[in-house]
């Protein structure tokens, strides 16, 4: 966890502000605006209701929800749909016990900033400059559209390269190809956890069940939304286990593939396409 952010008013007497967040490897994983949205979603039953309540487009919504489900060990957001209201969304038990828990350490966390307020004023807040540098450097943030959070349960060596296996859930799996070297520095061993990141360009949809393809990575389930600009669209896939994966593909191929909410597909990605990091 880290302050996100510190301020100092101007004047004599300094006051120290800070927002709770929840780090991973590929960035912030819960904050602020992330609680609000699943607070929202869990009084209003709907993403594009929460969206407006934040408030955050209904995309950028939809991206978090997708991102705290694919990094935590189960879903936070079920989906729901049909029945008499049409479906929507709604947290899981465990999305409950995150946000009781964020905002119990939110409050103490608070407790703790007015503690080093008392210490500022009072001229020991020489090297806060120096402290809100340290936390920008040490932030890590990553581009790639697909974030997951697993356990390596296969590990195969080779003369140059590294075959790892990673467990997202009880339904799925994938494989990334490292180098040697990569796979030595980070320490990969079984049982250990990783994350892997793969770049929506690298996804690829296909709707045919009997597909064979030499990529490694098939990840099936159907689609739960399409974003659309004015050459391409976004298409996530709902897993089985509560995960999403997102594919960047033509508007055209959109059309030719039939995709829609609802339609079953497979995203299929080589296993050189994942980079994978592991704590320290």
């Amino acid at each position: 966890m880290r302050q996100h952010s510190t301020r100092i008013s101007s004047g004599q007497r300094r006051r120290l502000t800070g927002r709770l967040e929840v780090e991973t490897e590929q960035g912030a994983f819960l904050g602020d605006t992330r609680i609000r949205l699943l607070e929202a979603i869990d009084t209003h039953g709907s993403i594009s209701k929460a969206a407006k309540f934040v408030p955050i487009s209904y995309k950028a919504a939809w991206d978090a929800v997708d991102t705290m489900n694919n990094m935590a060990d189960k879903p936070l957001v079920t989906r729901m749909t049909g029945g008499l209201n049409g479906g929507g969304t709604r947290l899981t038990e465990y999305g409950h016990k995150v946000v009781e828990l964020y905002r119990a350490l939110e409050a103490e966390y608070q407790a703790t900033l007015e503690h080093l307020t008392a210490n500022m004023n009072s001229g020991e807040a020489g090297s806060l400059q120096e402290f809100r540098r340290l936390l920008k450097r040490m932030s890590l943030k990553s581009s790639a559209r697909n974030q997951f959070t697993g356990t390596i349960i296969g590990l195969k060596a080779g003369e140059v390269d590294y075959e790892a296996r990673l467990k997202l859930d009880d339904t799925s799996e994938l494989v990334a190809i490292i180098t040697r070297a990569s796979a030595e520095t980070m320490g990969l061993k079984m049982g250990m956890e990783a994350h892997a990141l793969v770049k929506s360009s690298s996804v690829l949809l296909t709707t045919d069940r009997d597909a064979r393809t030499t990529a490694r990575n098939h990840l099936r389930g159907e689609v739960s939304h399409i974003h659309h600009d004015a050459v391409n669209a976004e298409v996530t896939l709902a897993l089985p286990g509560g995960k999403s994966v997102c594919a960047l593909v033509s508007n055209d191929s959109v059309r030719h593939m039939e995709l829609a909410v609802g339609v079953p597909a497979c995203a299929v990605f080589k296993a050189s396409s994942v980079i994978l990091c592991a704590s320290g």
